[in-house]
């Protein structure tokens, strides 16, 4: 009988863990999720000082409306737009990402995050190009 008192406290721990994990997934289950057609983009070879416009289509495949809150950029030569309002269940819209390729030169690997309610959040997004020098600066 002993034996038995000892291992409650045990067995309420046990218990404990169960319904706390089993909350947990009911809530990831509820929450906004965050679906990027294409997160990676690659814009080619441009001139350098040409700005770049890259649209990432999503759409929300989650329980609660999304709502994207910050995208994380890793330098001014990078501009972010997007929705700042919930976006419903189903429903879907445009991350504009606007570089500015004017003090870059070669291969250029990008990277910006966004930040949001998802329950897969943060999302990094990246975009990739090669960027030369304008042949017609050359010659002045």
């Amino acid at each position: 009988m002993i034996k038995v008192l000892k291992l409650i406290p045990y067995i309420y721990i046990l218990y404990g863990i169960f319904f706390f994990n089993f909350l947990k997934a009911q809530s990831k289950d509820s929450l906004a999720y965050i679906k990027i057609k294409n997160l990676k983009y690659d814009f080619g070879t441009v001139t350098q000082g040409k700005v770049v416009k890259i649209e990432y289509y999503f759409e929300n495949k989650g329980e609660s409306p999304l709502v994207i809150s910050n995208i994380e950029t890793t330098c001014g030569c990078t501009v972010a737009d997007f929705p700042h309002y919930p976006v419903r269940k189903g429903d879907s819209g445009i991350i504009l990402i606007t570089f500015n390729t004017k003090e870059f030169l070669d291969k250029v690997n990008r990277f910006v995050n966004v930040i949001s309610n998802a329950s897969n959040s943060p999302v990094q997004l990246k975009f990739v190009g090669n960027i030369v020098e304008d042949s017609s600066e050359k010659k002045k």
